[in-house]
């Protein structure tokens, strides 16, 4: 009989300032398959928060930055070997901030043309895909 892994539901903030997004590096992980992977911010929610609440909270603990969740982007499910993922990534803003790395080895803002250059943990590669089909370059917003 297969064993079944613990599924994690936790929301990331695609936080954008300026035609830029903020890309963190984790350190070193218990998991070699995550260590010094590219990420985007964020955690589990706790009971009875929203998606946005648990966004503007896990900001706060991890980077003293303050967000405004703008709306929702994609929800990617991922098997990594050790357990699943359910992740929900939330567009944000942020102000004129430069974060503080609580939590994060390294932190950078990349525009659009430049997301697929970090080597992204496997959970965050689809919403970078995501983010390169469906944001339009800067310059051609509306």
């Amino acid at each position: 009989m297969a064993e079944s892994k613990k599924v994690l539901e936790v929301v990331a903030a695609v936080i954008t300032r300026s035609d830029f997004f903020l890309c963190l590096q984790r350190g070193n992980h218990p998991f070699p398959y995550l260590s010094e992977k590219f990420e985007f911010p964020g955690g589990k929610t706790e009971s009875g928060e929203s998606q946005e609440e648990a966004l503007i909270r896990e900001i706060r603990e991890e980077l003293c930055l303050e967000i405004r969740p703008l709306r929702h982007l994609i929800s990617v499910a991922h098997a990594y070997p050790d357990f699943s993922i359910l992740l929900h990534a939330w567009l944000c803003e942020t102000e004129e901030k430069e974060p503080v790395l609580n939590e994060h080895k390294t932190a950078c803002w990349l525009p659009l043309d430049r997301l697929k250059e970090p080597d992204w943990a496997a959970a965050d590669v689809p919403v970078v895909e995501f983010l390169m089909e469906r944001i339009p370059p800067s310059g051609q917003r509306h």
